[in-house]
């Protein structure tokens, strides 16, 4: 599963041949959540709270970017780096 980004400790990854819909996984410390890339809501798991604003905010801003990632990696190519969120 390639790494996408990491930023404030989020460990950001798409996976190869994943079902839909369309999400990301993000993980913190010892926990995990899915977010649907579309919409930014967790579908499964959960993080901090802190954390998933992090996530959401992250994902809002590279959405187009991230569904380019999703469908390399639906169709088995290589994922590119996506730059995280820089502290304020």
């Amino acid at each position: 599963m390639p790494i996408i980004s990491i930023f404030f400790g989020i460990v950001i990854r798409i996976n190869f041949f994943d079902h839909a819909p369309p999400h990301l996984h993000a993980a913190h410390g010892g926990t995990e959540a899915l977010f649907d890339i579309r919409t930014g809501r967790i579908i499964a798991g959960a993080l901090p709270r802190r954390q998933a604003r992090y996530v959401v905010e992250w994902i809002v801003k590279n959405r187009a970017e991230l569904m380019r990632n999703w469908d390399l990696a639906a169709n088995g190519q290589p994922t590119f780096k996506i730059e995280g969120l820089e502290d304020e």
